[in-house]
Order: C-alpha cells, then sequence, then structure tokens
C-alpha cells in the first residue's frame, strides 16, 4: 500500500482554501453540506500563518508558483496539512474523488497519478453505494451505546450488526423513515443474537477469483479463521484483519466445537481434500458444518 487513507472529522473544525479561480471552487464545492466551517481566501492574507490557525485542512490553488509555495509554506508554519491542487510533489496529502452519502464517505486515491482513473473508478463503486447508505449509518451510530451494553460479547455485537444492515431497520432507514426504523432496530436489538455457529471449509490454495460468492461472504464475516499452511495470501486477504486466527495445533474438534457453540462463524481453510473425519467429529457434536470449494475453472 503506497497511500494510507485516512478520515478527518470536520464538525467544528476549520477548513482554508487559498486562491481563486475553477481549481479553487471545485475544491469548496467538496464541502458542501459538511459542518467543517469554510474560509476563503485570496491576496496577502494567504502568506500568514496566523490564516491557518486551527485548520484542519488547507487547499491552495492557482498558477502562480510564488504564490502556491508562499501559501503552503504559511500553512505549514500553522502546522496545517496542505493540499497544493495539482501539485502532488508539493502536497502532504492528496485528494481523492469522493462517493459523498452524508455519514457514509467512499473514496478513490491514485496518489495524484490519474485523477481521470480515480474518478473512472468512482463512477464505478458509485452505482453499488445507495443513496440511503448514510441514513443506516446514523442509525448505526444513533444506537451504538446501547448495542454494546446488550451485547458485551464482540462476537455476537458482530453478528447482530451484519443482519442489521440488511435488515427491516436499514431498509425503513433506506427509504427516509428514521422514526420506524429506530422502532424496528430497537425491536431486534431487544430480540438478540440467535444466529448459530457455524464451521464452514473453504479452499484456500487459490487463485482467489476463484472462490464463489458465497465463500468470499463467508470469509468476510468469519469470526475466527485456522488456515492451512501454504494458504494463497490473496485468499487470507479476504478475511478482517481482526479476526482470531488459531494455529492448527490449537484448532482441535473440541475448541472448534467449543467456539460454534458461543455462535462463532469459524473459517477453515485448507489447502488438501477435506479430511471426512474433521466433518463427522463436528457433525456429531451436532455443529453446522458447510464446504464451499473454488468454483471450477472455466
Amino acid at each position: 500500500m503506497d497511500l494510507f487513507p485516512a478520515y478527518f472529522p470536520l464538525a467544528g473544525r476549520r477548513v482554508v482554501i487559498a486562491g481563486h479561480g475553477e481549481a479553487a471552487d471545485n475544491k469548496a464545492r467538496l464541502f458542501e453540506g459538511s459542518p467543517a466551517t469554510l474560509v476563503r481566501v485570496d491576496g496577502p492574507a494567504a502568506f500568514l500563518p496566523g490564516t491557518y490557525a486551527g485548520a484542519v485542512l488547507a487547499f491552495v490553488a492557482g498558477d502562480d508558483e510564488v504564490f502556491l509555495q508562499a501559501a503552503a509554506s504559511a500553512a505549514r508554519a500553522a502546522r496545517v496539512l496542505v493540499n497544493v491542487v495539482d501539485r502532488p510533489a508539493m502536497s502532504d496529502f492528496n485528494t481523492p474523488a469522493v462517493i459523498d452519502r452524508g455519514e457514509v464517505v467512499a473514496a478513490v486515491g491514485t496518489g495524484g497519478a490519474s485523477p481521470t482513473l480515480a474518478t473512472k473508478l468512482r463512477n464505478d463503486i458509485e452505482v453499488q453505494v445507495p443513496e440511503g447508505s448514510g441514513r443506516v449509518a446514523a442509525l448505526l451510530r444513533r444506537f451504538q451505546d446501547e448495542v454494546r451494553a446488550a451485547l458485551p460479547a464482540l462476537h455476537e455485537r458482530r453478528a447482530f450488526l451484519r443482519d442489521a444492515v440488511t435488515g427491516e431497520a436499514a431498509q425503513a432507514a433506506m427509504g427516509g423513515d428514521m422514526d420506524k426504523a429506530g422502532e424496528l432496530f430497537r425491536q431486534a436489538l431487544a430480540k438478540g443474537v440467535g444466529r448459530e455457529g457455524k464451521v464452514r471449509f473453504i479452499a484456500g490454495k487459490g487463485p482467489a477469483d476463484l472462490l464463489t460468492l458465497r465463500a468470499v461472504r463467508a470469509l468476510s464475516a468469519a469470526d475466527v479463521l485456522v488456515a492451512d499452511d501454504g494458504a494463497d495470501p490473496d485468499v487470507l486477504a479476504l478475511v478482517r484483519r481482526d479476526v482470531q486466527r488459531l494455529s492448527l495445533d490449537e484448532a482441535g474438534a473440541e475448541r472448534l466445537i467449543a467456539l460454534a457453540g458461543e455462535g462463532r462463524q469459524i473459517v477453515r481453510l485448507i489447502v488438501a481434500p477435506v479430511d471426512p473425519t474433521a466433518i463427522q467429529a463436528l457433525a456429531a457434536a451436532a455443529v453446522a458444518v458447510e464446504v464451499l470449494m473454488a468454483a471450477p475453472a472455466a
């Protein structure tokens, strides 16, 4: 990863845009509707560090090289990160192509190498992010504390939230009825988590693009991962970074049975044929088992 993406909270923060013209106006439009206080400056004021004091970000735009360098230096003197529009070498950060859905924000960046490619990829992704996604995020934020209190166990909380983001409450929020969404969410939370634990055997030898969609979803939803030596790194990359990882020595039948009894979603990545005795031992203990192999090659 050549670039690290990060999100800056904007509520109660200042953003300074120095310069004028189309490039400066385009940056200003990025913050329309945001809770940030936008400050536009030009001329000598752009060269004063005090202009940028307390800002979270600064953007400098224009055609005059002297203006760009002086304004950028003033922003840095105020300890503010600065983006000089269309000058990656002069910038502390690059502006990505942004998908704005309120509380849901997605971004595609190329490190300034190709804004056109970033825009193209943003357009491809944008159709996959519904307009109401921000309202679903707002609903989940509203109930964060209640969910943590009701479901202190991390794996139970994750299981509930995985269902919640596609459940009736989320659908109501997506449609704009936040009162109904809140009522449905409270009802779902009162019921708690009823998901049974399961062990899924998935072919981990790769390549990753031969995995079935169900296998990919199982990997992303896993609470526990047990992988054979030699599992394809691209397959392993589909698992969340915070998944609990067990070595083969730690993942005997008794351990898996106990974890499944707690409602954990366990993925067993294998690079050899499935051992039928392992499945039989789990089935004998009434543990749900699913075998999700790679899709056949074309």
